[in-house]
């Protein structure tokens, strides 16, 4: 499967940067995301091979949360919201590759760069919310959150992310990626890690500055994601990146 060319993915976050308004939260809505929940539940328990069953539903609760006006929202809302959001768009993406019979997401025309929902009057691509929205909240363990319909993506919680929990819920994302199949430890002292972690490893090393795109040491990589890692730090000798498989799954666990 080709993968996106780096230099390509820079300049179209650049892109986005420039053209999405930042995030603004400050206020005490919630939302119901509990029709998601149904959808996220059902393709647990199915797996990902009737998704394109929910394209309907998937349409609908992202048109729900197009009305939603995100500045009446507290800060952890907020990024539940456009985590939710995002993951939604992923999927009804996931299944429009599969009811074309694509092998992968990227098969799709426009994929990720193309309009997806309007927000408050913004109209924003999947790659809009991630980069211009999600980053911005300063929180790297939501690379751990977002799903691509893809094999080598996270996996998909089973139940939305929520405001009162979310601290919790993306504790527990990340560890659970680093431990099924985020990273591996070599008998060489070789720690493989998830391309994930080659994209995005300047928000984990600089999180105040996100999104970063300056990559960091592996070292210092590796440092920062200490706390999160399923092997002591003490016993990685060097570090490799995955190859990322864009082959189309959808796994929610």
């Amino acid at each position: 499967m080709d993968q996106p060319g780096a230099l390509s993915v820079v300049f179209g976050m650049i892109r986005v940067l420039a053209t999405t308004r930042r995030p603004k939260f400050g206020g005490l809505g919630t939302i119901d995301h509990s029709s998601f929940g149904v959808i996220l539940g059902d393709v647990a328990r199915t797996g990902g091979s009737g998704l394109s069953d929910h394209i309907d539903a998937l349409r609908s609760y992202s048109d729900q949360m197009a009305s939603v006006v995100p500045t009446e929202l507290g800060r952890d809302e907020a990024l539940s919201y456009w985590i939710n959001l995002y993951n939604a768009g992923a999927l009804l993406l996931a299944a429009e590759a599969q009811v074309k019979g694509e092998a992968s997401v990227l098969r799709i025309p426009g994929a990720f760069g193309r309009p997806f929902v309007t927000i408050d009057r913004e109209t924003l691509s999947l790659d809009a919310i991630e980069h211009g929205k999600i980053r911005r909240f300063g929180d790297p363990r939501i690379h751990a959150a977002l799903v691509c319909g893809s094999v080598s993506c996270p996996t998909l919680r089973a139940e939305p992310y929520g405001g009162q929990n979310l601290e919790s819920e993306l504790e527990g994302q990340m560890r659970s990626f680093l431990s099924n199949g985020g990273s591996n430890l070599r008998s060489d002292g070789t720690l493989e890690l998830s391309r994930v972690f080659l994209w995005f490893g300047a928000d984990f090393v600089r999180p105040e500055r996100m999104p970063a795109f300056i990559p960091p040491s592996k070292k210092k990589l590796v440092e920062s994601l200490s706390d999160w890692l399923p092997v002591p730090v003490s016993d990685v000798e060097t570090v490799a990146f995955q190859r990322y498989d864009w082959g189309l799954r959808c796994s929610v666990g």
